[in-house]
């Protein structure tokens, strides 16, 4: 099994980041945190730093399994304007291998013209970037090899789409009795 990437930037949502990097864990998958950013030590939009493993740079991302972009702002736009991440993300879907952007980050997908002809959901008002989606308003939507989330409130179902689409339904039962979820 390969690795997922979760990716920050100064700026980014924390219960997003932090709740997917958790669940993924728990769940067995080899998650590394990203900076896009020259300092390994990121700031979340409230406030609370982060130290990386890894420098995007750093990385030739040969064993990756699935890239993950949080929200926040101004994260997303930082992560949106990073070179190195929107290749592999491109790359990503040239090989229809899974991405997963949550809140404003379906941005970035967006504006890379992915989102055409998808269901997608992001946070109220980031709508007009994803260019050609079908925008629901839905809490997380999975259309093929893309999953997007609405926000903080969706970051649960978020996380639990990731390691369904990963690992399995049953992988998901097995985490939502051992942490308690019950209403998803």
């Amino acid at each position: 099994m390969g690795t997922v990437y979760v990716f920050f930037a100064d700026g980014f949502e924390e219960i997003e980041a932090f709740t997917s990097v958790d669940v993924m864990r728990r769940a067995g998958l080899n998650v590394e945190m990203v900076t896009v950013t020259p300092d390994e030590i990121v700031t979340g939009a409230h406030d609370v730093p982060v130290l990386c493993d890894k420098n995007v740079v750093n990385c030739d991302f040969f064993d990756a399994e699935l890239v993950l972009l949080p929200g926040g702002m101004p994260g997303a736009s930082t992560l949106e304007k990073c070179g190195e991440l929107r290749n592999l993300v491109l790359r990503f879907a040239q090989e229809q291998k899974p991405i997963a952007a949550i809140c404003a980050a379906p941005m970035v997908l967006g504006k890379l013209g992915l989102l055409k002809g998808k269901k997608a959901t992001c946070y109220p008002g980031f709508e007009q970037y994803l260019e050609g989606a079908e925008c629901t308003g839905a809490p997380v939507e999975r259309d093929g090899n893309i999953i997007t989330g609405k926000g903080p409130g969706a970051a649960m179902e978020f996380a639990l789409a990731v390691v369904e689409l990963l690992q399995g339904k049953e992988k998901v039962q097995e985490l939502k009795e051992a942490m308690c979820v019950t209403d998803l």
